[in-house]
Parts: structure tokens; C-alpha cells; sequence
């Protein structure tokens, strides 16, 4: 081709190449043995320009690459880069990754929990661990150039995210953001914020899967395609695809096929026949059991894979029904070696805790090829299976949603038991977000043609609304930004309250509520020229057709006002006439379904809530069980009695009497008709409507006669646009208070807490005070609750067991409220400072009330929750793993997770107590060792 092309253009191709070998990114794509995609070379182009960028992609596309070029880059130029991740286990497998490239003495790692070489030139950490640095003004942030953050939707998550957006605000401009998300809906929203607040900004969207993704339903024993098999399964082109029309049938088949018991009871009105087809039906469409499923997926060639389970319990239950199925996965070599790196990296736990974990099941399971993963397990354990199962020595995993986060365990399927999960307040329908961030699983680059996502078959499933999770690429990114006080005294330190003010109204948050506003605003301008339109309408020429309208309205109002009056005033009156009712009044039922004679045989209960087998109930008011003329026993309602009822006679009720005897209810009803039946009951007067006597309905109805408007010819035509007029101006009134609620809301929130640090004696005007600064050093939830009970000296004389239990009621917080037993706490000291601990939370409580400081909007300090203190106690004292998780009734994973929080802030409280506490200082750090050791201490990098 080039003896085809003229001097020239050969000259200007060779400066082209020459330009392309002398970027940074040439020698970059020699460390991989397979090209770069199209998304990930734009990104990178962008990168070595000197520009920031956005990529979002689906789960498995290698948009880390881009992350890992930013490293690369930053050392070529040699400045320093920091990697950051949301959880510790994302960072322990980046850190890996990256020290096998570039080796252990240019990379390091900071989390909660571990130090290794921070002053290295690529640090990988956790995203907090970046927001305290910035903070605090760390000299480690000298010569950053780069900044990754990876799995950036987490600013989604209501607990966490509004660190990922301090972190964007607050780096230095000269720092390079590589911002790498899921594949997000407003990716280009995202992106244009970030534009705003770190300058030019690239955004990379990438929506095509590396791998095709096929979605099935498991139904008995047929698998079947989602979607038609012609159709675009990969998700790259833009062919509509239509649901499988077998399944549609069959789950219409199934969905209708129900049970029904009073069917059976007649017996001979269904044919024998009819029967034994349902019979083969029910025999031929079931939901498979989890062994079943896994033989299933073996059988056909599609393991590995991650069963996603929205249930610890369910997982370990899982894996042991597979054991008892007898299941193996594994050949006898794959047995060996599994043995073998379980034990190597099991080797530093000691014996008697292994029975206490319980590692001889796990190691079982594991050397059948089945495990579970979720946050109740043990770190060490989790990090196992993970390693395992990236080696393909396990082939089953049953695991929680937490999986789909970020850790690197690409499975060949994906198999979804049920589309609900519990989400803390009740169970709910999964989102196609998190669909999307589940499947995303299925199918390794590299190694697998095509990925499969199996949905188990339940009974109701509509294969439309499943095939419409799958086709929906609808997952928005929220923020979760909320000052705290810790930011609050932060930010005025660094740059006062006014500078504070305008950086907080440069957040997500702000961004997004202003987007929306614009909307509004749109609507309450066309609403305006409606009104006007309308106010043209009602235009009268005998006078002012507005005034008119209101007098007019004014009336409506008043006399709906005094007709609820009166309809409550009866009820009430109904109401109070059937308290009074006793066993044995005969009452006459004015209305509904039973009306007539009647003989009461329980008044029913009064209004209010009352105690039941199935707990508590609530009443409207009493519901009397009659007996009626015509032998019917009922129970009555509040309705079917419009008036109040009084008692025509009295009857005496045989204590033989049963009213599920038709032959008692037959005398009883027969006694009835002899004793009240020729009794002609008063008709209730309906007494004089208030309305009649009512001065202000006389004078308003008085000022409508007499005005010009009256006499009108067209009044009625003027009325229906003024009424029209009437809507919309209050719809328009609605929308303008929406505005107002939207606008500044982030800074609104930062003058209460400001306001309210300010009483605290926290801050003075610009000024942090010695009680600010050490709240400055406090992170977390519970922040001003800490940096009080240093203020009052509340933890003084502690021992450090005491402390490490009054510490972990700063950090826990139990999975399901249970107020029925108050937790066990220790004795002594222990006991009274926690008890003041809980007197100050109240003390804040109302002062943030005071100050409309709202819990419930995610700002605030939530109860101390006293649930671990037992337990930090006991295990700080140096009891053994086997009774401290006894008596805590605690997965051994939970227990070093919440450890390991106590073990963070006792750190900080250590750093933070004032001088004249040194006891404070030495008994927290007393306490951190007392904390680190056995199962808390095992922590591998790499």
C-alpha cells in the first residue's frame, strides 16, 4: 500500500507513527497481551492531554485500565498517584495488581487497618482514608498528580457517598481526577458537574459488554431464553428484543393454575381426569432446588458460577444442602491443591479458634468445589474462596449482593433465586441497577465465548416485567451528600465560613437539586401564562370577577367545613351510644346488609389499639356481635350505624347458648321476634343543619347577593374559568414552594449545624475553637457524641477494656432493631459511662431538634447502640474467640468487622483526646492492642 501512496503522504503516515511511539500510551499497551478497546484508548488519550475523565462501563469491560494507566503516567512523569477504592478488599486486590507490576517498593497501601509504605509514589487506599488526608493537610499529598477513584457511583450509597464527593471538592486543582463508574443513565449529568468543579473533564461512556450475556429462566427441567433467540442477546446492537414466547405461555399456564381447596371439597364437580393433568403439570414445572440447579449448570457446561442468595443464612444453607447431596465439584489433584493453599493460608490461625470458625465444614465444602461468600465470614475465608475461585478450584459460590461490588470473581453463569430482597425496612423488587450490577458477573474476558444469567422460576413470575430488568439500562446516579459536623468545623478551619458555604453549594447534590429546579421553573412560567389566559376568561364588565369567585369559594368552603362537622359530631355520637351497649340489649341496626332487630352478644371493643396473638391491633371504635331476627350471628361495623342506637329491651342470653349451633341460634332468634318483634323503633331526627344558623355562611352569602357580578348574564361561564383560574394558581403555589425547598438546600443544612456548633462554643464566627479542633479529628458517625464525652471527661479512669466497650457504641449498630431485652453491658465504670453516654446523646438530640437538624434526612446523630459493648469488653479482656462469639450471637465476620471499627476510632480518640486526659490517650491505645489480636488480627495483603 505505501509504494501506492507519493512521497509526501509517506513523509506525513511516518510522522504519524512517530507521534503515536513517542506517547506515554505506546509503551502502556505493550504490558498487555491483548488490545485495548476503542473506550479505553479514548479514555487514555484524554488522560496523557492533561484532561480529567469520567468512564462508565458494564461490570468486566476493563475500565480499570484506564486507572492503571493513570499509575503509569504518573510515574513516567514522576510524580505520585493514588489509587482509591471503596472497601478494604477492593484495595488488598488492587494492591496486589499493582505490586506484581511495578514492585512492592513503589507501591503501598492505607486502610482503616493496614500501613504498607505510604510514602511510596502509588499509594492505593480507601477512599476515607484520602478525605482525612485531605483534611488534615497531610505533606503525603505533595507531588500527587493523579487521582483514581474507582467504583465512583458509590457516592450513590446513602451512608458512605458523600465522602467521594468531599474528596472531588476538595483536591488541590492541580490534581488529575480519573473517575471510573457502572454503567450509570446519567453518566453526561455526572460529567458535566465534574466539568464545573475540577475543569475539563472527558466523558467515556461505554454500554457494550466484553462478553454477550444470554438470560434464562430455569423452570423444572427446561431452561429456557428470556429472549427470542434471533434477537441482539449481547446488548450491542440496537435490535428490540421480544420475550420468549414460551415462557410467556407457560408462565401464563402456570400463574393460572392455582389451587384451590373448596374445588376439591365438591369432589365429584371436578373430573378425575382434570385432576391427574394438573397432577403431571405440578410434576413437570417446579422451582429447582440449589443441588439440582448446580448439577443443572455442571451438566450443561456453565460453571463456575455465583448464585446470588439475599440471605447470609441462606448461602451457608446452600452450601451445606449441596454437601448432603453429595456434590463434588472437584477432581482429586483439584482436592490436593486446594487443601494445599487453604492451609498455607489458614497456617497463622490458631488451632482452637479453627473449630470455632468452623473451617473443617468450609474446608469440606471447598474441597468439593462449593463455597459461600458474604460479610458474616471471616475475612481471612472470604479471601480464600475469592482466590480459589479466580483459580477455578471453586466451581459454586452462594453469595449476598455484597459480591457484585467491585471484587474481581468474573463467574462463566450468574444465578438469581428470587428478584426480592430485603433492603433493611422490607422486602422489595431488585432494580434494574442492581440487575444490571449482578449479572454483570457473568461471562470472563478472555475465557468465555458468551456469559449466562439464570433466573430460578417462582411462582407469579412475569416474564415482561423480568424481561424488562434485564432490557433496562435505567440506573441514575443520586448523590447522598450531607454536611456534618466533623466537615462542618473542617472546612471553616481551611477556609472559612462563607468560602464554606459556596464550596458545599458546589456538590452533586446541590447540582442535581438545581437540574430539577430548572424543570419547575419551566412549568411555573407556562403555568403563568395560563393564569393569565384565565384571568382574561373571568373577566367581568359589571365588576371584579375575582373578588366574586373568592366570596363564592369562600362559602364552598365554609359550608364543607361545617358539613364534615356535623357528619363527625354523628359518628362520635353513634360511637359513644355503642360503648354503652351491654350482652343482652336489643337494638334496632338503622342501615346496611343486617338491618332490623337485633340481639347483642359482645359489645365489641372500644375505640383504640388493644393486645392480640397477633400483636397489636387498632379499632376505630366497637364492633357489637349480634344476633339477628333472621339467625345470623354477626359482627357489626361502625357503618351500620349512621346514628346513635339505644336499646329497645333487654334479654336474658342461656349460658348453653353456641353460635355455631344453628339449633341455638334458632331459639335464641325465635325468643328475639317474641319478645321485641312488634316494638316500632323511634326514627332518629336529623337534627337542624349548622349551616342554617351560622353567621358567617348568612354574611357571606349576604356580600354575593349584593355584589355586581351577581347580576351577570355570563356568571356562570365567568365562574367555570375563574374555578380553572383557582387550580392552577394553587398547583403554580405548590410548584414555587418546591423551588423554594430545592434551592440552597446543602448550605441551608450548613448554617444549621453551623448554628448549632456555635451554641456548642465549637465555632465562633470564623474561628475553631480547642473544642473544634479536636471534633476536626473525629470521623464518623457519631462524631460531636465523641468529641462531647471528651469534653466531660466521661471516659476518665476507664481501663481500656471498659473504654474499647463504651467506643464500640459510637460504631454499632445492630442489623435488626430488637428492643425486646436491653443488651448486656459490663458492670462498674463500664456501666455508668456508657449510661452518660446515652444521657449526652439526649441532650444533642433535643438540641438538634432545636435547630431543625433533621435524623432523617441522613444528618444528625442517630442512639448509641450499646448491642457489641459486651463483647469489645470481653474480647479486649482476653477471653477466648469460642465464648466471646457465644455470647454475642455473632458470625465470626461481623465480629472482626465491628473490631476493627472500635479499633479505628479508638485510634482517632487516641489522637484527638486533650492533653490533661493522657489516660484517655494511653488507655485507647492500650486498648487497640488489647483489640488486635487472633481472628482480628489475620489480615493478608496480597
Amino acid at each position: 500500500m505505501t509504494e501506492d501512496l507519493s512521497p509526501a503522504e509517506r513523509y506525513a503516515a511516518a510522522r504519524i507513527r512517530a507521534a503515536e511511539q513517542a506517547t506515554a500510551l505506546a509503551p502502556f499497551r505493550d504490558l498487555y497481551e491483548f488490545g485495548l478497546d476503542p473506550f479505553q484508548i479514548e479514555a487514555c488519550e484524554a488522560l496523557e492531554a492533561g484532561k480529567g475523565v469520567l468512564v462508565a462501563a458494564p461490570t468486566g469491560s476493563g475500565k480499570t485500565i484506564v486507572g492503571e494507566f493513570a499509575v503509569h503516567l504518573a510515574l513516567a512523569q514522576g510524580r505520585k498517584c493514588f489509587y482509591t477504592t471503596p472497601i478494604k478488599a477492593l484495595s488488598n486486590q488492587k494492591y496486589s495488581d499493582l505490586v506484581k507490576r511495578y514492585g512492592h517498593e513503589k507501591v503501598g497501601l492505607l486502610t482503616g487497618d493496614n500501613s504498607v509504605n505510604s510514602e511510596a509514589p502509588v499509594v492505593v487506599m480507601t477512599t476515607e482514608v484520602l478525605r482525612n488526608m485531605l483534611y488534615a493537610g497531610s505533606q503525603s499529598l505533595r507531588g500527587l498528580g493523579y487521582v483514581v477513584m474507582d467504583e465512583v457511583h458509590y457516592l450513590s450509597d446513602r451512608f458512605r457517598g458523600a465522602v467521594w464527593e468531599e474528596v472531588i471538592i476538595h483536591l488541590p486543582d492541580s490534581v488529575t481526577l480519573v473517575s471510573l463508574s457502572a454503567t450509570v443513565s446519567n453518566a453526561e449529568e455526572f460529567g458535566d458537574w465534574l466539568d464545573t468543579v475540577r475543569g475539563d473533564t472527558e466523558v467515556i461512556v461505554s454500554e457494550s459488554r466484553p462478553v454477550p450475556l444470554w438470560q434464562h429462566v430455569l423452570a423444572g427441567r427446561r431452561m429456557y431464553d428470556l429472549f427470542e433467540e434471533e434477537t441482539d442477546h449481547g446488548g450491542r446492537g440496537a435490535a428490540r428484543r421480544e420475550v420468549n414466547p414460551d415462557l410467556v405461555r407457560m408462565a401464563r399456564m402456570e400463574n393460572s393454575r392455582t389451587y384451590n381447596p373448596r374445588e376439591r371439597r365438591r369432589g365429584k364437580m371436578v373430573r378425575e381426569a382434570d385432576r391427574e393433568r394438573e397432577r403431571r403439570q405440578r410434576g413437570r414445572i417446579w422451582t429447582p432446588g440449589r443441588p439440582e440447579v448446580i448439577e443443572r449448570l455442571d451438566a450443561e457446561g456453565l460453571l463456575p458460577a455465583i448464585t446470588f442468595i439475599f440471605s447470609r443464612a441462606g448461602c451457608q444453607a446452600a452450601v451445606q444442602q449441596c454437601m448432603y447431596a453429595g456434590l463434588r465439584l472437584n477432581d482429586e489433584e483439584s482436592r490436593q491443591r486446594v487443601r494445599e493453599i487453604v492451609e498455607q493460608r489458614t497456617a497463622s490461625i490458631p488451632g482452637e479458634d479453627l473449630h470455632v470458625l468452623g473451617y473443617y465444614e468450609w474446608l469440606e465444602g471447598l474441597e468439593r468445589g462449593i463455597a459461600a461468600h458474604h460479610a458474616g465470614m471471616l475475612p481471612t475465608f472470604k479471601e480464600v474462596v475469592e482466590e480459589l475461585f479466580v483459580r477455578g478450584l471453586v466451581k459454586a459460590v452462594f453469595a449476598t449482593e455484597t459480591l457484585a461490588l467491585g471484587i474481581n470473581m468474573p463467574a462463566r453463569s450468574v444465578v438469581l433465586e428470587k428478584l426480592v430482597k430485603w433492603n433493611g425496612e422490607q422486602h422489595a423488587d431488585i432494580t434494574p441497577g442492581e440487575y444490571t450490577q449482578l449479572t454483570g458477573r457473568a461471562g470472563r474476558r478472555g475465557i468465555d465465548v458468551e456469559g449466562h444469567a439464570v433466573v430460578l422460576w417462582q411462582r407469579g413470575m412475569d416474564p415482561g416485567a423480568l424481561a424488562g430488568l434485564a432490557g433496562t439500562r435505567t440506573y441514575p446516579l443520586r448523590s447522598s451528600f450531607k454536611p456534618s459536623y466533623n466537615m462542618a468545623v473542617n472546612l471553616v478551619h481551611q477556609f472559612g465560613r462563607h468560602r464554606s458555604r459556596e464550596l458545599l453549594e458546589t456538590s452533586f447534590a446541590q447540582f442535581q437539586a438545581d437540574r430539577s429546579v430548572v424543570g419547575i421553573s419551566r412549568q411555573v412560567q407556562r403555568n403563568e401564562e395560563g393564569l393569565s389566559g384565565y384571568r382574561e376568561g373571568m373577566t367581568c364588565h359589571l365588576g371584579d370577577f375575582e373578588e366574586y369567585a373568592r366570596l363564592r369559594r369562600d362559602l364552598k368552603d365554609r359550608e364543607t367545613e361545617l358539613a364534615k362537622q356535623g357528619a363527625a359530631q354523628r359518628r362520635a355520637a353513634a360511637a359513644d351510644s355503642l360503648e354503652k351497649l351491654k350482652p343482652g340489649d336489643v337494638i334496632h341496626v338503622p342501615t346496611g346488609k343486617f338491618a332490623g332487630l337485633a340481639l347483642v352478644l359482645d359489645p365489641g371493643l372500644p375505640a383504640g389499639r388493644s393486645n392480640s396473638h397477633r400483636g397489636y391491633e387498632y379499632h376505630d371504635g366497637p364492633r357489637p356481635l349480634v344476633l339477628t331476627a333472621e339467625r345470623q350471628v354477626k359482627r357489626l361495623a361502625s357503618m351500620d350505624f349512621p346514628v346513635p342506637v339505644e336499646p329497645l329491651e333487654r334479654m336474658r342470653i342461656p349460658k348453653s347458648f353456641n353460635p355455631r349451633s344453628p339449633q341455638s341460634r334458632r331459639d335464641l332468634a325465635s325468643a328475639l321476634r317474641t319478645k321485641a318483634g312488634h316494638i316500632v323503633p323511634d326514627r332518629h331526627r336529623r337534627p337542624r343543619a349548622e349551616a342554617a344558623d351560622d353567621r358567617e355562611i348568612a354574611r357571606l352569602r349576604k356580600e354575593i347577593r349584593a355584589h355586581p357580578c351577581h347580576g351577570c348574564d355570563e356568571r356562570e361561564d365567568h365562574a367555570r374559568w375563574a374555578e380553572r383560574y383557582h387550580r392552577l394558581q394553587r398547583d403554580t403555589r405548590q410548584l414555587e414552594r418546591r423551588i423554594e425547598g430545592r434551592t440552597n438546600t446543602i448550605a441551608r443544612t450548613f448554617d444549621r449545624i453551623v448554628a448549632l456548633l456555635t451554641e456548642m462554643d465549637y465555632l465562633r464566627e470564623d474561628e475553631v475553637t480547642e473544642h473544634g479542633r479536636r471534633l476536626a479529628r473525629l470521623y464518623g458517625e457519631l462524631d460531636l457524641l465523641a468529641s462531647e464525652c471528651l469534653r466531660e471527661r466521661v471516659w476518665e479512669g476507664l481501663s481500656p477494656a471498659e473504654l474499647a466497650a463504651c467506643v464500640s457504641a459510637l460504631v454499632y449498630e445492630a442489623r435488626q432493631a430488637d428492643d425486646a431485652v436491653a443488651p448486656k453491658v459490663p458492670a462498674g465504670k463500664a456501666k455508668a459511662a456508657l449510661g452518660e453516654m446515652v444521657r449526652i446523646w439526649g441532650r444533642l438530640d433535643a438540641l438538634e431538634e432545636e435547630f431543625r437538624i433533621n435524623q432523617a434526612e441522613g444528618v444528625g446523630q442517630r442512639e448509641p447502640d450499646l448491642g457489641f459493648a459486651w463483647a469489645a469488653y470481653e474480647w479486649a479482656s482476653g477471653k477466648g474467640l469460642d465464648e466471646v462469639l457465644r455470647e454475642a450471637e455473632m458470625p465470626a465476620g461481623d465480629f472482626v468487622r465491628w473490631c476493627k471499627q472500635v479499633i479505628d476510632v479508638l485510634g482517632q480518640i487516641a489522637a484527638a483526646a486533650p492533653a490533661e486526659q493522657s489516660t484517655v490517650t494511653r488507655n485507647a491505645r492500650k486498648a487497640v492492642e488489647a483489640l488486635l489480636r487472633g481472628v482480628v488480627a489475620y489480615s493478608s495483603v496480597g
